[in-house]
């Protein structure tokens, strides 16, 4: 009798099984929703952008009615729990009377840190809420009590290496996504309009008006005492400077978050063209062989023979003049770059397992009950290269940043003003050695601390994918593969 229920059990739905047991499920639900709130404005200003309000607001309006487009824009405008608005950390200060403009009359450093730290705290519930829906999936509401990827995951949690590149990643895309709230001022008011915005200051008994970037020309970081507003510290305007300031008086963090932004996107392109081409490349090469296998490997072996950062470099200058170079200041054009440079190696690494796969009775079986090419390959051979993709692309990530960073400190690439790491490093340079240390020490700390997380990650979902894979030295190489 227990087997046949055991039998029913493992028989029903997984609506069925919720809806057998719901308060699980609607709780978990219900806290999804709660920490959807809080950046529901933000949201409705992704979607929204989406929508031509341009066009809708020639619509014929109804007498005493709002228009589509009146309606929409208000619903842009919905605050944020952790928007600059809601804990503002902007304001000045007056002699026996404390801070005014600032969140609650906190300092600026105060507010600033107590706006970061939630924003962190927000994506760190949400990590946890992710974590706790797989465990309530897997142990109340999966049929299955065990599959393989259970063991995958149960060794990614005891891989102590991988978490900590877990960590990295998600602070990193964190600071990244975040940016202009975890930053004490923004990229658009410090860089791009900064003539255009203005601050308010106490001086001299009165409160007095002054541009963004006329504030900025009295607040550089140029290497001597009197010249110098360095990490942890307020500039004369009351402005705060967690990273301290460059060498052209903008806020260093906020340089640091918004080429956050830059770098992944930049990253993401590439590594997602790249995973096309590779995977592509070596799902073909697997199932066809022969001649087709053989014009990939000259293709891939001719790339690969040139030196990829004078190529990058090469064509960098070359297509800088094309109409690609003015997509997003010249990232879209770094991102091909890299993409078409760098999927041979990726191309390489997971060629091995997919030709392995594609010697397998099933595949074979397939092709003789005269499946389709295109049906073989991504039924019965791309899931088993996939967890190969997913490692190999996640070192390369690390590489490409570090390639990107190059660039700009050379010069190339990124366009200014657009933030890019590089550049702060590059900017740093000449101060290495002086009171001004922090604009190249910092971004460089940055640098290492991202790209070690990445090939950590990489290393932990490699071990954890397939264990005897633990202390190869065969594979390290690829995390070098994807950079300059």
């Amino acid at each position: 009798m227990n087997d046949s229920n055991d039998r029913r059990i493992r028989r029903e739905s997984l609506s069925e099984r919720v809806r057998s047991n719901p308060y699980p499920a609607v709780i978990w639900l219900g806290a999804g929703l709660a920490l959807v709130l809080p950046e529901a404005g933000a949201l409705l200003s992704f979607l929204l952008g989406l929508v031509p309000w341009g066009a809708l607001a020639g619509a014929v309006p109804v007498p005493g009615q709002p228009t589509v487009a009146e309606f929409g824009r208000a619903l842009a405008d919905v605050p944020t729990l952790l928007s600059r608005d809601v804990i503002p950390n902007q304001g000045y200060k007056v002699p026996g009377e404390g801070w005014h403009g600032t969140f609650m009359g906190l300092s600026p450093a105060l507010a600033w840190a107590l706006r970061a730290g939630l924003v962190f705290g927000y994506v760190a519930c949400w990590g946890l809420w992710a974590v706790h829906g797989y465990r309530l999936y897997r142990y109340t509401y999966r049929p299955a009590e065990w599959t393989p990827f259970d063991d995958t995951v149960d060794r990614f949690a005891d891989h102590g290496w991988g978490l900590f590149g877990l960590a990295v990643v998600c602070l990193f895309l964190t600071f990244a996504v975040f940016a202009p709230a975890v930053s004490p001022t923004t990229a658009e008011r410090n860089i791009y309009d900064r003539y255009e915005q203005s601050i308010t200051h106490y001086e001299d008994g009165q409160l007095r008006e002054v541009s963004v970037g006329t504030a900025n020309l009295d607040t550089v970081s140029q290497g001597i005492e009197t010249r110098n507003v360095g990490v942890l510290t307020y500039d004369r305007y009351d402005r705060f400077h967690p990273f301290g300031t460059l060498p052209n008086g903008q806020d260093l963090f906020m340089f640091m978050a918004a080429g956050a932004r830059v770098s992944l996107f930049i990253g993401l392109l590439s590594i997602g063209l790249s995973v096309v081409l590779a995977g592509g490349g070596a799902l073909v090469s697997a199932y066809y062989r022969g001649r087709v296998d053989l014009g990939l490997v000259l293709a891939g072996d001719s790339i690969q023979a040139m030196p990829q950062l004078l190529v990058i470099i090469l064509l960098s200058v070359v297509l800088s003049g094309t109409w690609i170079a003015d997509l997003y200041n010249g990232g879209v054009l770094i991102a091909l770059v890299f993409a078409g440079t760098g999927w041979p190696g990726l191309w390489r690494s997971i060629r091995g397992p997919a030709m392995q796969v594609a010697r397998e009775s099933w595949v074979e079986a397939a092709r003789g009950f005269g499946e389709p090419a295109r049906v073989t390959m991504y039924r019965h051979i791309l899931p088993y290269v996939t967890g190969y993709l997913l490692v190999y692309a996640s070192m390369i990530l690390g590489g490409i940043v570090i390639g990107v960073a190059g660039l700009s400190f050379l010069g190339l690439g990124v366009t200014a003003p657009v933030p890019e790491w590089g550049r702060a490093i590059s900017a740093g340079e000449p101060y290495v050695d002086s009171v001004s240390w922090h604009i190249a020490l910092i971004p460089g700390l940055l640098i290492v601390l991202v790209v070690t997380g990445f090939n950590a990650l990489g290393d932990g979902v490699r071990d954890a994918i397939d264990p005897q894979s633990e202390s190869s030295e065969s594979t390290v190489v690829a995390s070098s593969g994807g950079g300059a």
